[in-house]
């Protein structure tokens, strides 16, 4: 291959499929300047960002779309080489038309690693199925200050979660044949003051065993095969120019053989944003000796700048082959090497019109020479074809949004649903099911309000109002309607999610007084960059509820109906008074398109609740950054005024059940720094219900040579229990999981005494074993055991078995 040709397969070009079929078009954005294509394509491309995520676009003619330029791309590099395509999969393939699941702080919430990778088979199948080849996703950031706009898009604020959880959403993707994408590595979600890609102050340690672990973990178990660097910078290094970090650590240490791709514009921001480099030049010699080796979503600083930093000698063609070999070699995996590679999609291969079609447009290219020039009659040739059959036969003939996917979807959504607080009015069954329910707030009837910043319809679809969502959305109102058919649901807003007004309060106060019940829908609006309560560039100052939302929940109270507290949101919020006045509260994390009648089904207890929270729900708007994951300093202390005690912390969970945790058993009770322990507890369901309850076991040790927070999640098993029915948990514990980073920056294992808690969450540890480490302090690596190994025995109660 030429200088020309290997670069050409380290850059992506952003596009957007046709709305007719045709070829895919450059992408007009204001952070670029497209590329023709036809000056591309003689020397291959590496990539195609998001074609079907750009615009809205039937999926079938999309697909259509993505085949045709494929073809193109093939026919007019002498290799004979397609591009690799790459889309969003936050929270359900990013496309008009598709699923919209649930968002990764809900996957958290559920503590059910194999749904989440049942859901990401799902997801990966319908990107596979219209010629998708990479997800970007899952986001491993652990959640370090709430007020971070990207919190929806995370796992929680405990890396043990996120790293299990993220890693069956890799497991699940990389099984349907895409290739999952790690984001953002390393330390994005640290930044100063929860500020969108604000300076990272981090050290070395907290790096080490916070917010690196859930990377670990994936690379290692999930066999991912793209990883993406950070925005941000840590102590003055940008994440795309540390090479100890991209190449030192992720490949030397780890053992990664995948590409690493360039978040969006991250590599031309090392000149604009983080002063590291004096030219785009500079900027992608930096970044592709560090080792990123593909830069996205378009061509920038691998283009021209890349060329002239070869030619000044400030990077070797070497380095350039490095990145090559990683990217050929992934495209060899995915099969686009092979001499009989195919470009049409499972959806298109049965549509007889949709091959003649793309056959039509790319008729007359065969030659390197003259594909360009061949390329642009062929796609008015093949858009005059398409629209005069192919279109009418494929419009609306491919389902991105199947029932299974609906199905599944609830499961998600009904799993991940917290019950924070409940007096007894829940669930609304039976006696109590009222006969007047007032439903008041801003997310009562906002068909949105269960998508996250990344779900289509929000992410794309608010720049296209006049296209419909392409998936049905119910709204709260129309979802209790339906549950509770007897009752009569009145509405109200109240007011809006960040408004200011008031002047809806007085029809909202007449409304609860008149109602049985109320329930209050409050939460966030997803957007982006400041157009919205959550979601990238989103940030809060602080964690009270959005505009007037407190007022308008404070004024409810002082009614004195009965009010039960629903959230659709996409981070935890103080809730003031409402945490010992409300009758229940309910928090949900923007749950997706079947959000609502999962949320319905909760509250009137057809289905129980079963989520647990992966991230604490504050008592005070303004202690932050606070996460249980504190050292005895970071907890409330008599030397300051702030206390950062949460409401409801990590791991909490009400059901419609009682459970008795009994007969702790510590089998071992002394160890090797390089063995392990067993402890044992049995769970009874001891109330009339069926219910689930999560063990979640906690490590505690109270002598260490580096400060240590006060405790951590090591492991976690859900238990779904019959009325009577009882589990015996035994856990095999490793005293690997008592690792941290020492003072010369090695992973000890150190020797003395610990505590592994038994707990319904990080604030109600029910049973304690304590246990010794003895022998040596001993150092590990990489190849250190990650889990405790959990065996659960279930045994019906005597007296109901009979």
């Amino acid at each position: 291959m030429t200088l020309e040709e290997k670069i050409a397969q380290l850059f992506g070009v952003w596009v957007g499929a046709s709305a007719e079929g045709a070829e895919v078009a450059p992408h007009q954005h204001d952070m670029e300047e497209p590329a023709p294509l036809e000056d591309l394509l003689p020397y291959g491309l590496g990539q195609l960002t998001r074609p079907f995520g750009t615009t809205p676009v039937d999926p079938a003619l999309g697909a259509l779309s993505l085949l045709r330029t494929q073809r193109r791309i093939a026919a007019a590099n002498r290799f004979g080489i397609p591009a690799l395509a790459h889309e969003e999969c936050l929270a359900g393939f990013a496309a008009w038309g598709a699923t919209a699941y649930p968002v990764p702080l809900s996957w958290g919430a559920t503590f059910n690693p194999v749904l989440i990778e049942e859901m990401a088979r799902a997801i990966g199948r319908d990107l596979r199925a219209v010629g998708i080849h990479q997800g970007l996703a899952p986001v491993l950031d652990v959640v370090r200050d709430a007020r971070w706009g990207r919190v929806e898009e995370t796992i929680g604020e405990d890396p043990y979660l996120v790293g299990t959880i993220g890693t069956a959403y890799v497991r699940g993707l990389e099984a349907a044949g895409i290739v999952a994408t790690l984001k953002h590595f390393a330390g994005y979600s640290a930044s100063r003051a929860g500020r969108n890609l604000a300076p990272v102050g981090m050290g070395a340690r907290e790096r080490a065993d916070v917010i690196l672990p859930p990377f670990e973990m994936a690379v290692r178990e999930g066999g991912v095969r793209s990883v993406m660097h950070a925005y941000t910078d840590t102590d003055g290094i940008p994440s795309a120019t540390d090479e100890r970090l991209l190449t030192g650590l992720l490949r030397d240490a780890w053992g990664f053989e995948g590409t690493v791709v360039a978040d969006y514009f991250g590599i031309a921001f090392l000149q604009t944003l983080h002063g590291v480099a004096g030219s785009l030049g500079e900027a992608a010699a930096a970044a592709l000796t560090a080792g990123v080796d593909v830069e996205l979503p378009t061509v920038k600083a691998f283009g021209a700048p890349l060329r002239a930093a070869l030619a000044e000698g400030l990077v070797s063609e070497a380095v350039v082959d490095r990145a090559v070999h990683r990217v050929l070699r992934q495209k060899a995996q995915l099969g686009l090497l092979d001499a009989d590679w195919d470009p049409t999609p499972a959806v298109l291969a049965d549509k007889d019109a949709a091959t003649s079609a793309a056959d039509a447009g790319t008729a007359g290219m065969d030659t390197a020479t003259s594909a360009a020039d061949a390329g642009t009659e062929g796609t008015n040739a093949g858009t005059s074809d398409t629209n005069a059959g192919a279109v009418t036969g494929l419009r609306g003939t491919v389902d991105l949004d199947t029932a299974e996917n609906r199905a599944l979807a609830r499961r998600v959504a009904e799993q991940a649903i917290v019950l924070l607080r409940n007096d007894g009015t829940l669930p609304l069954d039976g006696e109590r099911t009222p006969p007047r329910i007032a439903l008041i707030g801003p997310n009562a009837a906002t068909p949105t309000a269960v998508l996250g910043c990344y779900a289509f319809p929000v992410h794309v679809g608010s720049q296209h109002p006049h296209v419909s969502a392409g998936i049905e959305l119910p709204t709260l109102h129309e979802a209790l309607t339906a549950e509770f058919p007897e009752s009569e649901v009145v509405t109200a807003a109240g007011c809006d999610i960040d408004g200011a007004a008031t002047d809806g309060f007085a029809a909202a106060v007449e409304l609860a007084r008149s109602a049985d019940l109320v329930i209050v829908a409050l939460g966030d609006r997803a957007g982006l960059f400041g157009r919205g309560s959550s979601g990238e560039g989103c940030d809060a100052g602080s964690l009270a509820l959005p505009g007037v939302q407190q007022q308008l929940l404070d004024t409810l109270l002082d009614t004195g109906t009965p009010l039960v507290l629903t959230l659709l949101a996409g981070r935890p919020y103080a809730l003031g008074r409402a945490t010992t006045e409300a009758a229940a509260i309910v928090q949900t994390f923007f749950p997706g398109e079947e959000g609502t009648r999962a949320l319905a089904s909760v509250l009137s207890g057809r289905v129980a609740p079963a989520g647990r929270l992966p991230v604490s729900v504050p008592r005070l708007p303004d202690a932050q950054p606070a996460t249980y994951l504190a050292a005895r300093l970071g907890r409330a202390t008599e030397v300051s005024n702030i206390d950062p005690t949460p409401a409801f912390g990590f791991g909490h969970g009400l059901t419609y059940t009682t459970f008795d945790w009994s007969q702790l058993v510590t089998a071992r009770e002394v160890a090797d720094t390089g063995d392990e322990f067993t402890v044992a507890c049995t769970v009874r369901n001891t109330g009339a219900r069926a219910g689930t309850e999560v063990v979640q076991l906690y490590l505690h040790d109270p002598v260490a040579s580096v400060v240590q927070p006060v405790q951590r999640l090591i492991g976690y098993v859900r238990l779904d229990l019959a009325p009577g029915e009882e589990a015996e948990v035994r856990a095999t514990v490793p005293a690997h999981l008592a690792a941290f980073t020492g003072r010369d920056g090695h992973r000890i294992v150190e020797p003395g005494d610990l505590e592994l808690r038994f707990s319904a969450s990080s604030t109600d540890a029910r049973l304690t074993a304590r246990v010794r480490l003895t022998g040596p302090v001993r150092t590990v690596d990489h190849q250190r055991r990650l889990h405790a190994n959990f065996y659960v025995t279930h045994r019906q109660e005597r007296s109901n078995a009979a």
